[in-house]
């Protein structure tokens, strides 16, 4: 999430067709699936879904029935889903083993699957990027290992699972680095590239395949709040597949971001060659309609502009309503039902 939505969820804690695969079979390995490029990501990151469910939460579709979450996405017109993914979290949740559990039931339904690494054993965003207790002391090589072998060991889970990330973000909002303060970029750029750098590597060991994701905040930002990110990685000789994107506008100011948000994937694709994923959208859950006209107005956009510039468009944590810790970007009722913002998601 970014600071914009952090502050106003203020109390909360602080896929290339992922589809299911055989494994392997007759000793070849058949997980690595050819990425659905030509269609559009219309997904949402419902990471805290297997928490919620061990609260007791049970999810509805629009008729009252109880659906299962994954399910019920798949049925409001999502093909995709996004998972982050914390080192060594104190409560377990979004460990590696509930990412595999979460991730296969995203596959099993033949949906898309982002992976998001935060890097850290709590969120990370352009406020918080705090190192893994585990690698507090660590020097600049040290964290490019532990980067490299924590993204391997989880996503060798995923594969061994069957399970084929279409898309992997190395790191969470980093619009500032990550890893701090070590490899913060505005104190040291070669840092922030050379363990971004690492965790492309890493990816691409398991599943050459899968778009590596550089994920910013702010979309409707100057072009300069992304371009210094970039050109900073470039010149350091890091690499990346997709531009990503966080957008959390309000009622008053959506019609403005959206277009400022188009306008910056139009610049950055023309600069860089290189498409940019929604990764991060979220609108007040108490305001459906203009939720679902900022949604409608934003994938219209962004669809228009060809899947060669954008590729798809993330809700952040839709399943949750008014009631979940805090958090007040939801887009669900009260009553464990989608509301009328996620209506935009069926077209």
């Amino acid at each position: 999430m970014g600071a914009v939505a952090i502050a106003i969820a203020a109390g909360a804690l602080c896929i290339s067709g992922c589809r299911k695969t055989d494994g392997k079979t007759d000793g070849k390995d058949t997980t690595s699936v050819k990425p659905a490029v030509s269609v559009f990501a219309k997904g949402a990151d419902i990471s805290w879904v297997t928490e919620m469910e061990a609260a007791g939460r049970k999810f509805y579709n629009a008729s009252g029935t109880q659906t299962e979450c994954f399910a019920l996405m798949k049925s409001l017109g999502m093909n995709s889903i996004r998972l982050r993914v914390f080192v060594n979290p104190s409560d377990g949740w979004c460990n590696q083993a509930d990412v595999v559990a979460k991730a296969k039931r995203a596959a099993a339904l033949g949906m898309r699957v982002m992976i998001d690494f935060h890097y850290s054993d709590v969120w990370a965003d352009p406020g918080h990027q705090t190192k893994p207790s585990a690698w507090t002391d660590f020097s600049v090589a040290d964290l490019k290992t532990a980067l490299s072998t924590n993204t391997k060991d989880v996503l060798n889970a995923l594969k061994s699972a069957g399970v084929t990330p279409e898309w992997v973000q190395v790191g969470n909002e980093t619009s500032d680095g990550f890893l701090w303060e070590t490899c913060r970029a505005s104190k040291n750029m070669a840092n922030y590239a050379a363990v971004t750098e690492a965790g492309y590597e890493a990816v691409k060991s398991v599943f050459p395949n899968a778009k590596v994701i550089v994920h910013i905040d702010n979309g409707w930002d100057k072009v300069t709040h992304f371009t210094w990110i970039f050109d900073g990685l470039k010149a350091n000789g890091c690499k990346w597949d997709v531009i990503g994107m966080s957008l959390y506008p309000t009622a008053a100011n959506y019609s403005t971001y959206v277009s400022s948000c188009i306008k910056n994937i139009q610049t950055l694709y023309a600069t860089y060659k290189t498409p940019v994923m929604i990764s991060e959208v979220g609108f007040a859950v108490g305001d459906p309609t203009n939720g679902k006209a900022f949604l409608t107005d934003l994938m219209t956009k962004a669809k228009a502009l060809g899947i060669d510039q954008c590729l798809g468009v993330f809700y952040w944590e839709p399943e949750c309503d008014s009631n979940w810790k805090a958090y007040k970007l939801g887009a669900f009722d009260d009553s464990g039902k989608p509301t009328a913002a996620l209506d935009a998601f069926a077209n």
